[in-house]
């Protein structure tokens, strides 16, 4: 068996031999076994285990990542393969939102009366609706309202909120924009020329980069999933 400092592992991704024993201490890679002087012993399964959690962080996140890392070091693969499955199916809902604002944009570009005029079959959606559909709070709704991100409609009767496709559309796009790192200035400035269709070069680069990043996430993903396998299969040998 080969055997491994923490300087080997550290040297092999740049990093400092404090931030292996950190992601030893968290769970991120097995305990390592010691020398009779208090000294760790690593192995290629701890190299492995770096290796795939260093690999994961750009593909699911640190957090998810180190999550994933502490269900495999505790014996729980299915709770790991939950994690991993969350993050593919958020990287598809992200493709197909951006899908569905180009799609909303090209329309809108088209035919922008038309298309601000549109409704759902089911009628305006209420704030609690919306942010159901999105996966976010009410108070994040209201917070991008507050901001000129969305500009719904109110019930004459109750004064209640109420959120039209066009609406929709709008929120779609902010929460799209939101996970790319974006600024909520900048999204309402995109949102504004959205609504407005009184030009798309800020929007069209935006996507562009959007479509990128959820290109190299793919990518990591895939790197992730190989080096997370290869460290399975050095553990259970």
């Amino acid at each position: 068996m080969i055997t491994l400092r923490p300087t080997d592992l550290a040297r092999e991704h740049g990093i400092s031999t404090q931030a292996v024993r950190n992601y030893e201490r968290d769970g991120f890679i097995p305990p390592a076994e010691r020398t009779p002087t208090g000294y760790r012993i690593y192995t290629e399964v701890h190299a492995a285990a770096l290796r795939a959690f260093l690999a994961l962080i750009p593909a699911h996140g640190h957090s998810a990542g180190g999550q994933i890392m502490n269900a495999l070091n505790e014996g729980e693969l299915d709770d790991a393969l939950l994690i991993i499955d969350r993050g593919h199916r958020q990287l598809l809902r992200d493709r197909e939102t951006l899908a569905a604002v180009k799609q909303a944009v090209d329309h809108l570009t088209a035919e922008p009366d038309a298309a601000a005029e549109q409704t759902s079959a089911a009628g305006p959606r209420t704030v609690g609706e919306l942010a159901h559909h999105l996966g976010v709070t009410a108070a994040t709704i209201r917070n991008w309202e507050a901001v000129g991100i969305l500009a719904p409609a109110r019930d004459p009767a109750t004064g209640y909120r109420l959120y039209r496709a066009s609406d929709t559309r709008d929120a779609e796009l902010a929460h799209l924009l939101r996970r790319g790192g974006y600024s909520l200035d900048h999204i309402s400035t995109v949102v504004q020329q959205v609504r407005t269709a009184g030009g798309t070069d800020a929007l069209a680069t935006a996507l562009d980069d959007w479509r990128r990043r959820l290109t190299a996430r793919g990518r990591a993903m895939l790197k992730a999933a190989s080096q997370l396998d290869h460290y399975l299969s050095l553990r259970d040998n």
